[in-house]
């Protein structure tokens, strides 16, 4: 092999910019970033040359060139961002986005936002208006609370909530109630918040007593937080808004509470075990209440906080609020799906989280045997079958939750199942599994109908 001969049939630049497939790669994307590519593939084949001692291949990888190229420039304009289909089983998958907004939202989104929109317009008195007010009265309506508005997550409502109520004063709160989920804890949180922490109780057991003597003239608010990412079981004891209620009004202080995954709906309807909703808070006696839009509201991510209108107004004038505020895509999703609660068959049926949670064993059980046999009909060198597992919530919500499913499996016979799941993840549309037991699993629940043609044939292309 001569290796000096087989870099000189590198095709030189001049003669790479001649090509039919290069000069229109150049008037796609311009020449500035074409001319960066071919820089960069040359060199990088160079290096394959050098490190190669298959001639064979490197005659290839010469051939190659200008297709790397024109695989290089689309490379860098695909964007990295990808839609993704999620076979886990997991319906608010965090690494995968949470909460899927459904098409019909996104179809009205990008009717609004691809204008200009009355984000801060009052369309009705022709002057400024607040980014709040378009989802306000519907969060008030649909809760039973004074005033409300959102911020670009729940660590940052909850930030915000101790700013403007508590800065410079004391917070009392549960030692069982200090952990919001991934690195955010409470005592973080209420650090850079300005309010101090006061913590009460124990790990497991926490009394009236305990907050009653904790009280000082430092004191500004008790605080609850719902575990809705974990769970203390056993000997356990805690104290509840309702027994707190007496105690806050005897010493003027304001209950907050941080629902972290808030929901609307009584999910115990639907076979789930029962979860707080943001009602029962309001009801109980809480003066503000956050949770988070993207998780079992099904909507996109935010820190939603209601509560009295005064403490509210507090929030709205602090200067965090322009750090911590939310965008027009937020903004415009966020009072799409609100208005489907107005209706909760409407909400059940329209928002992707609600639907998949909702949906019966024997519904996923009737999708995945159509699965299935259009997998089978493609004649594909793999094993097909259906086995029953079990869904989760995810996304720090209803921790110990198990929802019965129906997966369809995968076993293939011209691959290993590792080759075959790298492979899924970098088709056209990826696909997501689970893999135990040497197979591949989809779980249907968190796969739509709508994309069943689709996997078909992107397997087909694998197998």
């Amino acid at each position: 092999m001569n290796k000096n001969q087989l870099y000189r049939n590198i095709p030189k630049v001049d003669v790479l910019l001649e090509m039919e497939i290069i000069q229109l790669l150049i008037e796609q994307y311009g020449r500035e970033t074409v001319m960066e590519a071919i820089r960069e593939e040359m060199e990088a084949l160079r290096a394959f040359i050098g490190a190669c001692e298959e001639e064979e291949k490197i005659v290839r990888q010469i051939q190659d060139l200008p297709q790397q190229i024109v695989r290089h420039v689309e490379r860098l304009h695909t964007p990295n961002m990808r839609m993704v289909i999620n076979g886990t089983g997991t319906i608010l998958h965090t690494n995968l986005g949470r909460a899927p907004i459904s098409q019909e939202h996104v179809s009205k989104l990008a009717d609004i936002v691809t204008g200009y929109s009355n984000l801060e317009y009052n369309l009705e008195a022709g002057k400024r208006g607040e980014r709040y007010s378009h989802f306000e009265k519907l969060l008030c309506k649909l809760t039973g609370a004074e005033a409300a508005m959102a911020v670009n997550n729940n660590a940052a409502a909850v930030m915000l909530i101790l700013s403007s109520m508590a800065k410079g004063g004391e917070v009392i709160v549960s030692r069982g109630e200090l952990e919001i989920g991934g690195k955010f804890r409470i005592p973080d949180v209420m650090e850079q918040s300005g309010a101090s922490l006061v913590e009460v109780g124990t790990t497991n057991k926490t009394h009236y007593s305990d907050y009653e003597e904790a009280i000082t003239e430092n004191t500004k608010a008790l605080l609850k937080v719902h575990t809705s990412n974990y769970r203390i079981v056993g000997f356990t004891d805690t104290v509840t808004i309702d027994d707190l209620v007496p105690l806050a009004k005897e010493h003027d202080l304001p209950i907050i509470e941080d629902l972290g995954s808030g929901v609307l709906i009584d999910l115990s309807k639907y076979g789930l075990t029962y979860e707080p909703t943001v009602q029962d808070s309001i009801r109980k006696g809480a003066d503000v209440v956050c949770f988070s839009g993207d998780k079992l509201l099904g909507g996109p991510q935010a820190g939603i906080i209601i509560g009295k209108k005064k403490y509210i107004d507090q929030m709205k004038k602090n200067q965090l609020t322009r750090a911590l505020r939310i965008d027009k895509f937020t903004a415009t999703v966020l009072e799409l799906v609100l208005q489907e609660y107005l209706s909760e068959e409407k909400a059940i049926q329209n928002i992707p989280v609600l639907r998949m949670i909702t949906e019966t064993e024997e519904e996923v059980a009737h999708r995945a045997q159509n699965l299935k046999r259009m997998l089978r009909r493609a004649g594909l060198a793999a094993e097909f079958g259906l086995e029953k597992c079990e869904s989760q919530i995810g996304g720090g919500s209803l921790p110990l939750e198990r929802i019965p499913s129906m997966a369809v499996t995968i076993k293939p016979e011209k691959m290993s199942v590792p080759q075959l799941e790298e492979k899924m993840r970098h088709l056209e549309v990826p696909i997501i599994p689970r893999t135990a037991n040497d197979t591949i699993y989809l779980d249907v629940r968190t796969i739509e109908t709508r994309w069943f043609k689709k996997i078909t044939e992107m397997l087909g292309e694998l197998l």
